[in-house]
């Protein structure tokens, strides 16, 4: 499917981060792009910046936690454009917090925004696309949708049930001309690791990391295999990509991820073994800001 003039894309949790670069690339493209989050005044911005860049786009104020409002969403496009191309499910949240001290609160806030939006949208999507038997749509996973990560569970269950629900889509797409695509992407530079649910988990990584790399000296075990952090644009032009080549695996869009995943499927011993020195010095990080050991 080419991005053109022509293309309907909507794009969630567009305001900022990976679902902004998204939507500029595909404004810039020629696309009409639907812009949908919370904040309008972060939307009118990136809506600012396509229409500067000689795209056009709409602007929704949504909550895609919300059952209601992802409703709205897909009702406003198709009443307005009477047609879908591109579905981009990326809205999402991450949460701070060992297993025992994740509220239950916390726990449904996190598969709210990952998980139930994406159902949501698609479920309501479907049907438009299946009426012009064309359209793509794209969930935003993690590599922590492929294997686990410490003091973040409800994250890494969330993105765990994206990937499976995408996989169950694509068995129910089968014969059909529309495609699904999962997206695991590992660290790509947004504000996403600072605002996560129960306090900064990107602040946890950073005082981490270089901890790890004493505890790995100390115990003579190898540093965890960590990928380079991506541009947000950067990472956008690989989904566009996997949009326009139409049928695809899933995208992982940092080297060496696609690579772990395997191995933790084929030997989570060993998987979980490469990582030994960073997890140990998440937990002496996470104890020491205060909290419970």
């Amino acid at each position: 499917m080419k991005i053109d003039h022509s293309s309907v894309v909507v794009i969630t949790g567009a305001s900022s981060g990976l679902g902004a670069a998204c939507a500029l690339l595909c404004g810039s493209m020629g696309a009409t792009v639907v812009l949908v989050a919370r904040r309008e005044d972060r939307l009118r911005e990136v809506a600012d910046r396509i229409a500067q860049a000689g795209g056009s786009s709409m602007v929704i104020v949504a909550d895609v936690s919300v059952e209601a409002d992802c409703n709205r969403v897909i009702d406003t496009v198709s009443t307005t454009f009477g047609k879908m191309d591109v579905l981009i499910n990326n809205a999402g949240r991450g949460n701070l917090a060992s297993i025992e001290d994740t509220p239950t609160e916390q726990w449904r806030s996190i598969f709210a925004v990952n998980v139930d939006s994406v159902f949501w949208l698609t479920a309501r999507a479907l049907p438009i696309m299946m009426k012009a038997n064309a359209g793509h749509i794209i969930a935003i996973s993690s590599v922590a949708g492929r294997y686990g990560h410490p003091f973040n569970a409800a994250y890494v269950a969330a993105k765990h049930a994206v990937v499976g629900f995408i996989a169950a889509l694509r068995t129910e797409l089968v014969g059909t001309g529309i495609n699904a695509t999962c997206v695991c992407p590992a660290g790509i530079v947004t504000e996403w690791a600072d605002v996560t649910e129960g306090g900064s988990i990107g602040e946890l990584y950073r005082k981490a990391i270089p901890r790890s790399r004493t505890i790995a000296a100390e115990h003579n075990i190898g540093t965890a295999p960590l990928s380079r952090m991506m541009p947000s644009d950067e990472c956008a032009q690989i989904i566009v990509l996997a949009i326009e080549a139409g049928r695809t695996d899933d995208v992982f869009t940092h080297n060496g991820t696609k690579e772990i995943a395997v191995e933790a499927v084929q030997d989570r011993s060993a998987q979980e073994d490469r990582f030994e020195a960073l997890w140990l010095a998440m937990r002496e990080t996470y104890d020491s800001q205060g909290h419970p050991a």
